[in-house]
């Protein structure tokens, strides 16, 4: 696609924030006329406002009127934006063309792509394929550029990448939306990402996407369009994507059983045909099992393609799911031609991203650590089984913003490993009574509970109850939306409530 094809078109830009400004820069670089537009009063976006200082750009804050769509070329949506939404819907009859940043990226992209998407563990995979792509391009001259749904969007970017660079894109169920062909801007056919990555599918946003075979359909669009020359990688350890391996090749077991109402029957054998086509079978990962092929634990030895890349032992990341992010990572990586020295040199030394486990403080004994990034029950239960039952008091802070998902699991987790669970937020009187009914359902001992409403009430009382040997957790398992703009600012206020109490006795 040539960038000249938006010349003289009007642009309609739903939702600011990073996506929304960085598209909109975008547009007007290529000579289009720009209309951005944002629920939110002028007074709640200084610094979004801010970014677009100077830019001709039409602004239409406090709401989207239908107006947006008269003459409307195209609708670009940011990722805090659903397609529901009545003025989308109405472009979509309308036959007006959607897109959103990464969707343009993509399509545009003068270099190879990874894309990378899942139910959790896609910003640490990310992070690791980009690394381990850097250190084996290393003194080539060639670069990796990461964006997407993390750090910034690389539309903007896109004159400063050059044709022998890589670039690594981890994509959201909310970006990937507007990747399904009925309704997105222009063809991907012959332009979709050169290694599609699946990580995972578990339940997650299903506030936003009405039933599981919706949140599903929105991930496997990632292989909707995929050159006959893309790569493929999947997860050999989830039930999902365990079913789109090939009947001949396969996984050495059966898969796991899925959930009947997830409904999701169709979807897959739609998966597999589009797999079918595809010149290379997908490549799988796997913590679980040795496979024939791909990356996977075997006997204490993380290893890809039968090398052996570094022991279990030296991981520098806490828990069992960050050695399936490193064993995804090696499959990605790979697929594009890192070589097993540079996954290991990375494996051995890379200590995580914020927000994800991070050690905030460690002091008289106790360690807070910071994982706001667990915004879904699954996320936070990954967390807890990085703690051995009884090796140290455990402090759980759990809470934010439900989004309808099964908390059930999660819930005898706790009852295992947790000695004091705080609930905080909207949802955290709900996560204490799940977790006390599945104590008693289970005849078990319930650990010690406290509600309050404000993370600071909880870190203080945390503060309160804590001793010698003990890890205070924030592991929410709920979103931010409730008290914050994002994780990110989540943790950020973890981190400054923590550092004030070291000028107390912790």
């Amino acid at each position: 696609m040539d960038p000249a094809t938006f010349q003289g078109k009007r642009i309609v830009i739903l939702g600011l924030a990073r996506q929304g400004t960085a598209l909109a820069r975008f547009f007007v670089e290529q000579g289009a006329r720009v209309t951005v537009s944002d629920q939110a009063p002028a007074e709640k976006l200084q610094a979004d406002l801010a970014a677009l200082e100077g830019l001709p750009v039409e602004r239409v804050l406090g709401g989207h009127p239908s107006s947006l769509l008269e003459g409307c070329d195209l609708l670009c949506l940011s990722g805090g934006v659903p397609p529901q939404i009545p003025l989308v819907q109405e472009a979509i009859r309308q036959g007006i063309p959607l897109s959103n940043d990464s969707l343009l990226t993509l399509q545009l992209a003068p270099c190879p792509v990874i894309a990378i998407t899942g139910s959790s563990g896609k910003t640490t995979t990310t992070t690791l394929v980009g690394q381990m792509l850097a250190e084996s391009l290393a003194g080539t001259g060639r670069r990796v550029h990461v964006g997407g749904n993390i750090g910034t969007p690389l539309i903007h970017q896109l004159d400063q990448i050059g044709p022998q660079d890589w670039m690594v894109l981890e994509l959201s169920s909310f970006q990937l939306e507007l990747f399904d062909p009925a309704i997105a801007f222009g063809e991907l056919t012959g332009l979709g990402p050169d290694v599609a990555a699946i990580l995972n599918v578990t339940p997650n946003h299903l506030d936003r996407h009405p039933s599981m075979a919706a949140y599903a359909g929105v991930k496997l669009n990632l292989l909707a369009q995929l050159k006959p020359s893309s790569r493929v990688i999947l997860n050999g350890d989830d039930p999902v994507t365990q079913r789109l391996a090939p009947r001949d090749e396969a996984l050495p077991r059966a898969a796991k059983e899925l959930p009947r109402s997830w409904r999701l029957s169709k979807l897959l054998a739609r998966a597999q045909t589009q797999l079918a086509g595809l010149e290379t079978p997908p490549v799988f990962f796997s913590r679980e099992e040795p496979l024939r092929a791909g990356a996977w634990l075997e006997e204490g030895q993380l290893v890809y393609q039968g090398q052996v890349i570094c022991p279990r032992d030296a991981v520098k990341l806490r828990g069992d799911h960050n050695v399936s992010n490193l064993l995804a990572a090696a499959a990605i990586s790979g697929a594009g031609g890192a070589r097993v020295e540079a996954m290991a040199r990375v494996a051995t030394t890379f200590t995580g991203v914020p927000h994800r486990l991070e050690i905030v403080r460690q002091e008289g004994g106790v360690t807070w650590i910071n994982d706001s990034i667990a915004t879904a029950p699954e996320r936070a239960l990954a967390a807890l089984r990085s703690f051995p039952p009884g090796e140290q008091t455990l402090v759980l802070l759990a809470g934010g913003k439900d989004k309808n998902l099964p908390w059930d699991e999660f819930a005898q987790e706790v009852v295992a490993r947790v000695n004091f669970l705080i609930g905080f937020g909207q949802a955290g009187p709900m996560i204490v009574e799940t977790v006390k009914r599945q104590a008693d359902f289970c005849q078990s001992q319930a650990p010690s509970c406290a509600v309050v409403q404000r993370l600071e009430e909880a870190v203080s009382l945390a503060a309160q109850v804590v001793g010698p040997n003990s890890v205070v957790l924030l592991s929410p398992g709920g979103t931010s939306y409730d008290a914050y703009k994002n994780f990110e600012e989540r943790g950020e206020h973890f981190r400054r409530l923590v550092k004030e109490l070291q000028t107390h006795r912790i």
